[in-house]
């Protein structure tokens, strides 16, 4: 049902931008917008690993410095059936963890030494089981995606923003005068709210298979739902200083403490309902 709905929600993005490019009144601007919203982010999708690495000055361990950590990852990416990733250890008294990289063949995982204090092995396990989901599951790629699509939308909107307010694109005749004027201006402010929100619910979809796949992956969905209310809660007390917006969909627990935010435009599901899940597969499962 997750990647149904991830893929329902890409094809809305799709026929929004297609929409948006109508209202523009021609190919060329739609093209363009998509054409520049795509290098920006095939950048960012070729070297997210190592930008997000650094910006978080996380140190890359392997077997000699983290024994038990490093045997974990590479036992449950065994498990998984995908190469080795690269481990990091992230500086931060705050409980938290991410995946990154383009592929699963140059990915890495990273956890905080915050995380590695508060959690049993068994929650670690299925914290990381959570991660290579994400891998596995190739939501980098994904999420790449659908921010082309919505920075796309963005900069169609802000061209036809600019159009509108200078009276510039198709003729009065053809878009009824004022009120195609007033019609393209709406849409250019409604349109890219909405592919945001689509982009953030890709998100939470995202989360909620990688639950899925990561509780299937370590054979122990309470495991993660316990981790998961931990690290609810600690995540609060020991907030994240140097987290970013831009990179805050990226690690298992939202690192932003904005609590008064709409969960619509939140990148993480709610926790109950994440913990619901994990613990009503765990009673099927039995």
């Amino acid at each position: 049902m997750n990647r149904l709905k991830t893929t329902l929600l890409l094809s809305l993005l799709t026929v929004l931008m297609v929409l948006m490019g109508s209202a523009l009144g021609g190919k060329s601007g739609m093209i363009t917008a998509f054409v520049i919203a795509l290098g920006m982010n095939f950048f960012s999708y070729w070297f997210s690993d190592k930008i997000v690495l650094k910006m978080y000055g996380a140190r890359e361990v392997d077997e000699h410095d983290h024994p038990q950590f490093y045997g974990m990852v590479r036992r449950l990416a065994l498990q998984a059936g995908l190469p080795m990733p690269k481990v990091y250890i992230i500086p931060s008294d705050s409980p938290n963890a991410f995946a990154t990289g383009r592929n699963p063949q140059h990915a890495a995982v990273a956890a905080t030494e915050g995380i590695l204090r508060i959690l049993s092995p068994d929650e670690l396990e299925g914290v990381m089981a959570h991660e290579l989901a994400h891998v596995q599951n190739r939501d980098i790629l994904v999420g790449t995606i659908a921010a082309t699509f919505a920075g796309a939308i963005s900069m169609i909107g802000n061209m036809l923003q600019w159009g509108a307010m200078l009276g510039v694109g198709r003729n009065d005749d053809e878009e009824g005068g004022a009120g195609g004027l007033m019609g393209s201006l709406v849409m250019a402010i409604v349109a890219p709210m909405a592919a945001m929100l689509i982009q953030m619910a890709v998100s939470r979809s995202r989360e909620y298979l990688a639950d899925e796949t990561g509780a299937r992956i370590c054979g122990r969905p309470l495991a993660l739902a316990n981790a998961l209310r931990k690290l609810h809660v600690a995540s609060h007390s020991i907030p994240m200083q140097e987290a970013r917006p831009a990179s805050a969909h990226m690690f298992i627990v939202n690192p932003l403490t904005g609590g008064s935010l709409l969960s619509l435009f939140s990148t993480h599901p709610p926790m109950e309902e994440r913990i619901a899940r994990l613990e009503a597969m765990s009673r099927t499962s039995r």
